[in-house]
């Protein structure tokens, strides 16, 4: 576990390998660094915003392996896949959340209390860390497609985060012009985004870097300035893996 809550809201952390369906890129690797672990790393992955498909989970086991962690799948439906799911959690030195519907995710969160534990999960020093629904979901809200094509905010994230965020940046056009208007209309106040392939490291609520684990991308901090125009400053990230 970290000396500070730690968390790592990524666009990204899978590639495709040489042989088998899914690998782990280095934004899910630098998540393991991040834990500060020396023995095999405990990673356990949530695909509640997918349903918790389970041939994706098989794609993960498969990548775990290749990796060398101990990783294992915490499903929810049709019910949790483990007696106790805070003590679970605890033991990890990363939770990885997968993409999907960051709206879905949160409300099926919240039935089994999962927005109370991932709280003291956090504040106990595991790594919290995702892509996509995954990054978000860690935010007051953000820019969603859960509800349809049409891109929409979402205000209800789980808030250990004081910010909302952006994910897709670059790869999606109407993620950037989306952020923009809703920053300055006042859905979503400052607002961090990452290109894909790019994630942010926050140590507490904190955010302390931008990484990448390809190169040529960005992450941004979009905010309202005083006269009311939207402001984006770009920040640089560091290479990892």
């Amino acid at each position: 576990m970290t000396r500070h809550p730690t968390i790592l809201a990524t666009s990204g952390g899978y590639t495709r390998p040489d042989r088998g369906d899914l690998a782990f890129a280095g934004l899910v690797h630098h998540a393991v660094e991040l834990s500060g672990t020396t023995s095999r790393p405990k990673v356990c992955t949530l695909g509640t915003a997918g349903g918790d498909q389970r041939w994706f989970n098989a794609f993960l086991a498969q990548a775990g392996t290749a990796a060398g962690f101990d990783l294992t799948c915490l499903d929810l439906f049709p019910m949790p896949s483990v007696e106790d799911v805070e003590g679970h959690l605890m033991e990890q030195d990363v939770v990885w959340v997968n993409g999907g519907s960051v709206a879905n995710l949160l409300a099926v969160w919240r039935v089994h209390e999962l927005d109370v534990i991932f709280r003291r999960v956090w504040e106990a020093g595991v790594v919290l860390a995702g892509v996509s629904a995954g990054s978000v979901c860690w935010y007051r809200g953000g820019t969603t497609d859960s509800f349809g094509p049409e891109l929409r905010p979402v205000t209800n994230g789980l808030g250990l985060l004081p910010h909302d965020n952006g994910v897709h940046y670059d790869s999606e056009p109407r993620r950037r012009p989306t952020v923009h208007a809703l920053v300055e209309d006042g859905t979503l106040g400052e607002t961090h985004c990452t290109d894909d392939g790019v994630g942010l490291v926050y140590r507490g609520t904190e955010l302390v870097e931008a990484v990448a684990e390809v190169d040529g991308k960005g992450a941004y901090i979009v905010t309202k300035g005083g006269d009311g125009r939207v402001v984006e400053e770009r920040l640089e990230p560091r290479r990892v893996g």
